[in-house]
């Protein structure tokens, strides 16, 4: 579904939708000062996977049982869930959590260029090519290329926030190949539970049980996590592709950074580089040309 405006219910589910987003990555900062970074992606898609169990059961939406489907939501929920979500508490134990957001941002980079590669219906036309050069041009004005000749921590931290963004992109093309017989709320379901299954045990071997006994505002940040930031943002998200389409939607990639740049300086006190906001200036230009809109309305105009 393509719509080139948005309806004012439409624009408040994207706002919501980004402020949720956009708070995350304060909410896992937070989360890594008690806890391994492992225990916080558990809490995470463990409690919000119960959350979709019992949304899904309640609507009644029917539930696979191929084989097919099953493996495809295990690939799923490691590339889209289990892989990202690990790599990124990673990264943010040594980064600030407004710098993640603006890494986070190259996921809509990644997407057309990955499309691209494994899709046969996605081209990566004039527009959409400058656009991706010009974010990963964005990319390397942020990290700075002289800062990865010494692969230092923080180095190595924002290289796994570009990991993340590209596993998404590689998950999002394999959910196209395999799971649009879904509906997206049990997809998401599946693919949580899939995650849970994996990081539980990884946990508990590599960094011990999971840890339940935590002071009461630990839980109440790991509630909002798991319940507000991960299982209802997929509903309000799968909802706003469905009713504005997936362009408009896109949108929420670039309101997502100056929401976590502002949580993360008056929260934490977190100052970012100089190079920082230019870059994300250089990719947010990039994802304006992957959008095409702006270029269509000049056409259109010119006409």
């Amino acid at each position: 579904m393509t719509q080139s405006s948005l309806s004012a219910r439409a624009w408040a589910l994207l706002l919501a939708l980004s402020l949720i987003w956009g708070s995350s990555f304060l909410t896992t900062t937070s989360l890594l000062d008690t806890m391994a970074p492992i225990h916080v992606v558990t809490h995470r898609v463990l409690w919000a996977a119960i959350v979709l169990w019992i949304y899904v059961l309640v609507r009644r939406f029917p539930l696979p049982r191929d084989g097919r489907t099953i493996a495809a939501l295990l690939v799923m929920g490691l590339g889209n869930n289990a892989v990202p979500f690990a790599l990124q508490a990673f990264a943010q134990t040594t980064i600030e959590s407004g710098l993640a957001g603006i890494l986070n941002a190259t996921t809509a980079v990644f997407g057309p260029l990955v499309a691209a590669l494994f899709l046969a219906d996605e081209r990566l036309r004039p527009h959409k090519a400058l656009g991706v050069a010009l974010g990963f041009l964005g990319i390397a004005i942020v990290i700075g290329l002289t800062n990865l000749t010494r692969f230092d921590p923080r180095s190595v931290a924002q290289l796994a926030m570009l990991a993340s963004t590209l596993s998404y992109a590689l998950s999002s093309v394999w959910a196209r190949r395999h799971l649009t017989h879904l509906r997206p709320e049990v997809a998401a379901l599946g693919m949580l539970t899939a995650a849970s299954m994996m990081l539980l045990p990884l946990g508990w071997i590599t960094e011990g049980p999971l840890p339940l006994a935590l002071p009461a505002p630990t839980l109440a940040a790991i509630g909002y996590y798991a319940v507000v930031v991960t299982a209802l943002a997929y509903l309000i998200y799968y909802q706003l592709i469905r009713t504005a389409g997936a362009g408009n939607t896109m949108l929420v990639t670039l309101l997502i950074v100056p929401v976590a740049v502002i949580l993360g300086a008056v929260v934490r006190a977190e100052a970012l580089p100089l190079t920082a906001y230019l870059g994300f200036g250089v990719i947010a230009l990039g994802l304006v040309l992957i959008d095409g809109r702006v270029l269509r309305r000049r056409g259109a105009g010119s006409v």
